[in-house]
């Protein structure tokens, strides 16, 4: 227990703030450094690791955990390895600080850059999954932020094995100690008081259910890059191919159902509706898949039930998927974004020109045309890992990589330049 709470996060965020302006002066080869170094210390302490994870999959049961998320959270020699693999996966790319993304010479000489610098110091709070106490820090640290991570009660042995040994080798190669730290409670009330801190923390990034999102929204004072809900749409266009729309609208509902790019809701235009929906239905409900449909549907897949308006919006996050015939695809485009979350919509189609209509007007951080909605991920997208997948426009969107967790300011070259 700590006693002072308040002031636990208080000084938590101060010695980031701090660590985060020393890390302006810290080389890309010192951050490369770093990573190499944990993820050859992730390997030689696995066995420690190990053990803090048993005990985290031992107290599984207290929590309430369903199988799915207590796999999620077990850890063994090959997911230990993939860990240290991402790190150095990232240490293998592009240092996104000082880039120049634009420069131009004006007509007095002065010469106008836009360079690419660190947000400063993020707040992460994310769920039981361990391997992303890594792969936060790394893009953080990588990016020259200082990070506040603060995990879920259910991995919180795992996550300190991992932070401390990430700490380890910060101080090994000139990197503060403090630029990542790990939450020490699991005392929820410590998140409220993070959030009041905007005075040292940039930006917060919450990773978990809905209910956190809003909660964290509602509460911050400092800007929040948010990922409310995944209610993903595949559209069958009139001029779909049967082979892949069956192939692709499975594969995105049915190749993990539980993450947030998996595919929600399937939408068909009734010129292939007879030829597509019940080839694609029955492929779904061989998986295990119930189909929720309006009255097209319900006429032509056997076993569809009827569909409510609340079945468009929700994020099942397993075998249950909403379907609809619409009559043009201009319809299709309209249901989609009423419905849609913004995350992932797919089209399925070989008309070019309503594959450019469709990537034109779908409002949503990522369009998929002819691939599995799946896709929509930072190692997909040559990001290496990601902090989230933002469904906001300002001021990221989609996977959240290096660059993401930046942002720029100008740097004005002049030789004695005065304004008249």
């Amino acid at each position: 227990m700590i006693e002072d709470l308040e002031r636990y996060c208080f000084e938590v965020a101060q010695r980031a703030k701090q660590a985060s302006a020393e890390l302006a002066q810290v080389s890309g080869q010192q951050k490369n450094d770093w990573l190499n170094r944990s993820a050859q210390l992730l390997r030689k302490r696995l066995q420690p690791i190990l053990a803090a994870n048993d005990k985290d999959i031992a107290a599984a049961p207290d929590y309430g955990l369903t199988p799915a998320e207590v796999d999620r959270l077990k850890l063994n020699e090959k997911r230990v390895d993939d860990i240290a693999g991402a790190l150095e996966y990232i240490a293998k790319l592009p240092d996104p600080v000082g880039e120049i993304i634009s420069s131009q010479v004006r007509p007095n000489g002065l010469d106008v850059r836009k360079v690419r610098v660190p947000l400063g110091v993020v707040f992460f709070i994310y769920e039981s999954r361990p391997n992303v106490t890594a792969d936060a820090a790394a893009l953080c640290v990588k990016s020259g932020n200082a990070v506040i991570l603060r995990g879920g009660k259910e991995a919180i042995h795992s996550s300190r094995c991992i932070a401390e040994i990430l700490s380890e080798a910060a101080a090994e190669v000139g990197i503060p100690r403090d630029a990542v730290q790990l939450v020490a409670t699991t005392d929820r009330s410590a998140v409220g008081h993070f959030l009041k801190l905007n005075q040292f923390i940039s930006v917060t990034i919450p990773r978990g259910g809905e209910g956190l999102i809003r909660r964290v929204s509602a509460e911050a004072t400092m800007p929040v890059i948010k990922h409310f809900a995944g209610n993903c749409h595949v559209y069958l266009d009139a001029a779909a191919d049967e082979r892949m729309a069956v192939e692709l609208t499975v594969n995105s509902k049915c190749q993990r159902m539980g993450v947030c790019n998996a595919a929600e809701s399937l939408v068909t235009h009734r010129d292939s509706a007879e030829r597509l929906l019940p080839v694609v239905a029955r492929a779904l409900q061989e998986k295990g898949v119930e189909i929720r449909g309006d009255e097209a549907t319900c006429r032509l897949v056997s076993g569809a039930v009827p569909a409510t308006e609340e079945d468009y919006y929700t994020e099942y996050h397993g075998p249950i998927m909403s379907s609809v015939v619409v009559e043009t695809l201009d319809a299709a485009i309209r249901h989609i974004n009423q419905y849609s979350s913004g995350h992932t919509e797919a089209i399925v189609t070989q008309d070019l020109a309503a594959a450019k209509e469709f990537a034109l007007r779908i409002d949503s951080s990522a369009v998929m045309i002819n691939a599995s909605t799946r896709f929509n991920d930072g190692g997909e997208f040559g990001l290496g890992a990601e902090i989230g997948i933002s469904t906001d426009k300002f001021h990221a969107r989609g996977p959240c990589g290096l660059r993401e967790l930046t942002s720029y300011k100008y740097v004005v070259l002049g030789d004695g330049q005065t304004r008249g």
